[in-house]
């Protein structure tokens, strides 16, 4: 029989070599090569508008606030930032000693005592003491008062270093403080404190303006701080451990009572003076109507 040349030819299944290494030649090669070497990404630096830094000084740390206020385009939630804080701290190489002191530099930040306490949490379990809190918010001086934290309240925002008023310079608005400051919590205020409660021994008390402790004053008061002798100190019970107006200084006067008699702090004749407040009263309203001025019913008798 004769073939069909019209007949398509049978295609046959063939292995095209491309000069392509075999898998034994390719695991022979590789055997002799190194692995390559990733280049090292650096992490991110801290974003001061967003994130909390630590900062450190001498005889402690510092604790900074994001720069921007809350509201600020980008700016994170208070968890988010506590969080990402949390993830950082545990991720470092520990630069501090146990039990480290920290200062939390709030700035313009407004928090209240629970936040306060989450930020403390956080803190106490990488062995760091959150001690001080300095603020320029009113509401955040009396939450850190009130979860017992010392407080330095500042007269302008985001300023760490603040320098006496001049005189004639209108203090600070009073800082009102509805608690008992307890033993070892400091407060300083540009203006004059009031606080309706008692302030135990070991607390500290640092006025520019005047000093008030509707309770027991057992503590340091210091009024006048920027250097104004003209202010003063009151208390319904005035046992203090020192008190300090402007320059001077003066012991705790001797013995103690139970009565609660409102006595004032002052200085006269170049020394620290204690009057009843009622005698002081007097004393200040003859003074005042002596140059001049006109005594109101509500003071006649």
């Amino acid at each position: 029989m004769v073939p069909d040349d019209s007949a398509p030819a049978a295609v046959t299944d063939t292995v095209l070599d491309a000069g392509l290494p075999s898998a034994a030649d390719s695991d022979q090669n590789l055997a002799g090569v190194a692995d390559p070497v990733l280049p090292v990404i650096p992490a991110p630096p801290v974003d001061p508008r967003t994130q909390l830094r630590l900062r450190s000084e001498v005889g402690h740390l510092v604790l900074l606030m994001p720069n921007g206020p809350e509201a600020e385009g980008g700016a994170l939630s208070w968890g988010e930032l506590l969080q990402q804080f949390k993830q950082r701290l545990h991720g470092v190489e520990r630069f501090w000693q146990p039990h480290t002191v920290v200062h939390l530099a709030a700035r313009d930040r407004l928090l209240d005592v629970r936040q306060l306490q989450s930020l403390d949490e956080i803190l106490t379990a990488a062995q760091l003491t959150l001690k001080r809190v300095t603020t320029s918010r009113r509401q955040t001086a009396i939450a850190a008062v009130t979860a017992g934290y010392s407080v330095d309240q500042l007269a302008a925002e985001d300023t760490l270093v603040q320098s006496p008023p001049a005189p004639g310079q209108p203090l600070a608005q009073p800082l009102h403080l509805q608690t008992t400051v307890r033993g070892g919590v400091e407060i300083r205020h540009p203006g004059t404190i009031v606080v309706l409660g008692d302030a135990n021994p070991g607390s500290s008390l640092v006025a520019e303006g005047d000093i008030l402790v509707w309770g027991r004053l057992r503590g340091m008061a210091h009024a006048g701080s920027g250097g104004d002798r003209s202010r003063c100190i009151m208390a319904l019970q005035m046992h203090p451990t020192q008190l300090r107006l402007a320059d001077l200084v003066a012991r705790a006067p001797d013995g103690s009572t139970s009565q609660y008699l409102p006595e004032v702090a002052y200085v006269g004749d170049n020394a620290i003076r204690i009057a009843q407040a009622q005698a002081f009263a007097r004393q200040h309203f003859d003074a005042t109507l002596g140059r001049g001025a006109q005594l109101t019913d509500a003071f006649k008798v």
